[in-house]
């Protein structure tokens, strides 16, 4: 085999050849990492610099953006490009450092291995601030360059037998990060990531297993998000976000479901500021009063999005002795069985009953909840411990809900509507579906609850009018002895996971994916997505809830890290195991171990609960919920079917 130095025009047309054929562990990685780290781009005017063939264009593509450009200094590879795009973009030939491209006309940018084939990056940060509008996405990824020198990494590929080198330069991270700086960008987010055991398959199937055992402990890769300044940023404010910076060092962080890195993650005003696997910079332009919390071994995932509760409801046991047909029917039976229990528990007041639901909620790790019933004050206020959907329209149901259409007409069109619908396994329940379409009611805002009776005939329909279904497996495996299918949640496009109340339910929403893992057989990725992004979606949260990004809401949980991914480990997740919540910056929720390491200001307002023998320090009135709630029902409360007690209680 011999090595050829060519001029960088020759090899990129030359390598055009083969680039897609040649698998690549580096861009494996890439893609792993960086395609969790995109924002939604529909309505964005994109830009692929250095585009290749078109390995990002393409999933760029599936998700349409207002407008897809890519522009590459190498014919051949466009033309690579063009075969497979067609007209989902537009190719133009050029250099990064003159971008056929106007002035101020671009929202995100892509530079996937580029830099290192720049000799000045200062052009090239000149041409992204021309090109892009104030407020524009940057990201950069490209091999890392402090392992390409200690590990003399080479730019090359193979054609036939003759492997070619490619020259190439070595910024640093830091040269890169203060060039883009002079320019008027800012970072949001820096990661170092590793191989890991997908990318090992690769170095298997070439015969260099050493050669990954040497790099394992090394970053192979750096992924930078930049962003350009704007004049104004305005943020809403109230008192659940905490208004002092805070840090969580030294813990891996989801960046979907299936990638995690180690970064620091800082939060200012309620909102995740910046993600950093080198935050002293980010630190130091922030106030001197910052705290910290150090979680070496923990793994910080998105706070879990509960699509359906009934919050008042959380001290309840079950009530009922089914198989029933419907809901009607076990309804008209527990208020007949069960009414001495029911009034025991509705003499707790009712704003108490609403706060052992939140608590229900947070010790499971969940931040945010839509609840189905009237909103009261109790549930917008401040100091509540989760955040409660208040931007909805809702029914009840068919059966039971005479203003259905009034209430459905009366939501504006931008907002979700929610009803329980087809909960039941008889023919009257199948039939609501249809009824419901023919009072045009089911348009893709429209969120059914529960969908037990769809058929294949009703789920077409709800795939033809785009909307959403949320099943409560554990409550329907209660009333009817049945729960949802695999068949069911795989042909519908759109479904999310609720935890329905304790009067029907096993627990909490841990309960519910516990249960669809196991007996319904729902995949792990599929789960992650339906408590967390796919839930934000559909229920249309607009502050970034169900990811952990730069301009996120600061909504998240700490868990202990197990080398599992994100969405093995939701899967797998009890309640025990969620040692810490934050909320809007604000803790929340603190195991024993990680309150005894927060500073001194974050301690302040936490009390201490057991649940099934496992001490929380919660945001909340601990000792008054208590004697509030065993005035009426004993002391022996259950929350969710959890034994609660006060700390130190034997």
């Amino acid at each position: 085999m011999t090595a050829a130095a060519v001029s960088p025009s020759e090899a990129f047309d030359t390598w055009a050849q083969v680039y897609d054929e040649q698998p690549n562990p580096l861009l494996l990685l890439e893609q792993r990492f960086l395609s969790q780290m995109l924002p939604d781009i529909g309505g964005l005017d994109v830009l692929d610099v250095g585009c290749g063939t078109g390995r990002w264009l393409q999933l760029l593509a599936s998700h349409p953006p207002r407008s897809l450009k890519g522009v590459d200094a190498s014919a051949q590879m466009l033309h690579r490009a063009a075969t497979k795009l067609g007209p989902a973009a537009s190719l133009r030939l050029g250099s990064c450092t003159a971008l056929p491209v106007q002035d101020a006309t671009v929202d995100l940018v892509m530079a996937s291995f580029v830099l290192s084939y720049l000799e000045n990056l200062d052009t090239f940060a000149r041409e992204l601030h021309r090109v892009t509008r104030p407020g524009s996405n940057v990201f950069l990824s490209d091999m890392h360059p402090d392992t390409a020198i200690s590990c003399n990494w080479k730019r090359s590929f193979r054609v036939n037998a003759t492997e070619e080198q490619i020259p190439a330069n070595c910024h640093s991270i830091q040269e890169i990060i203060g060039t883009f700086q002079a320019w008027g960008f800012e970072l949001l987010t820096l990661i170092e990531p590793h191989f890991e055991s997908q990318e090992k398959k690769i170095f298997d199937q070439n015969g260099k297993v050493e050669s990954y055992e040497a790099f394992i402990d090394l970053p192979a890769i750096y992924i930078l998000q930049l962003r350009k300044k704007v004049t104004v940023v305005p943020r809403s404010q109230n008192q659940t976000e905490k208004p002092e910076p805070l840090c969580l060092a030294g813990a891996s962080y989801a960046l979907g479901s299936e990638a995690s890195t180690v970064a620091a993650i800082v939060i200012e005003r309620g909102h995740i500021r910046s993600i950093s696997s080198r935050p002293g910079r980010q630190i130091e332009t922030l106030s001197s009063s910052i705290d910290s919390i150090d979680l070496p071994g923990y793994l910080l995932l998105p706070g879990l999005i509960n699509a359906h509760d009934h919050l008042e409801f959380g001290l309840f046991p079950n009530l009922g002795a089914g198989p029933y047909q419907n809901s009607m029917e076990w309804a008209k039976e527990i208020h007949r069985t069960c009414a001495a229990v029911i009034a025991r528990h509705r003499k707790v007041p009712k704003p108490v009953r609403l706060w052992w639901g939140a608590i229900r909620n947070l010790i499971s790790g969940v931040t945010t909840v839509c609840h189905h019933n009237p909103l009261t004050r109790e549930l917008l206020a401040n100091d509540f411990p989760v955040r409660v959907l208040s931007r909805f329209g809702w029914a009840h149901s068919l059966a039971m809900d005479p203003d259905l259409l009034h209430n459905y007409d009366h939501t504006p069109p931008n907002l979700p509507f929610i009803l329980h619908a087809a909960e039941g396994v008889d023919a009257k329940s199948a039939q609501e579906i249809f009824d419901l379409d023919r009072m045009q009611v089911l348009d893709d805002r429209t969120i059914l609850v529960h969908g037990l009776a769809l058929n294949r005939k009703a789920m077409a329909l709800l795939n033809q009018r785009r909307s959403t279904l949320v099943i409560c497996p554990t409550s329907n495996q209660f009333l009817f002895n049945s729960a949802p299918s695999s068949t069911l949640i795989k042909t519908l496009n759109s479904v999310v996971l609720g935890s329905d109340s304790p009067i029907t339910s096993a627990g909490d929403l841990l309960d519910e994916i516990k249960f669809a893992r196991n007996e319904i057989g729902v995949d792990v990725d599929s789960l992650y997505e339906m408590v967390t992004a796919r839930s934000a979606s559909v229920l249309r949260l607009r502050n970034g809830e169900g990811h952990l990004r730069p301009g996120a809401i600061a909504d998240l949980i700490a868990v202990h890290d197990k080398g599992l991914t994100p969405a093995q480990t939701i899967a797998h997740l009890t309640f025990d195991q969620v040692e810490l919540v934050i909320l809007g910056g604000r803790v929340q929720l603190a195991s024993a171990p990680i309150y005894a390491r927060l500073p001194d200001s974050l301690k302040a307002g936490l009390q201490p609960l057991v649940i099934e023998g496992h001490e929380r320090w919660l945001r909340a009135p601990v000792e008054d919920l208590l004697a509030r709630a065993r005035k009426s029902i004993g002391r022996d409360l259950r929350l969710g079917g959890k034994r609660v007690d006060h700390a130190g209680s034997a």
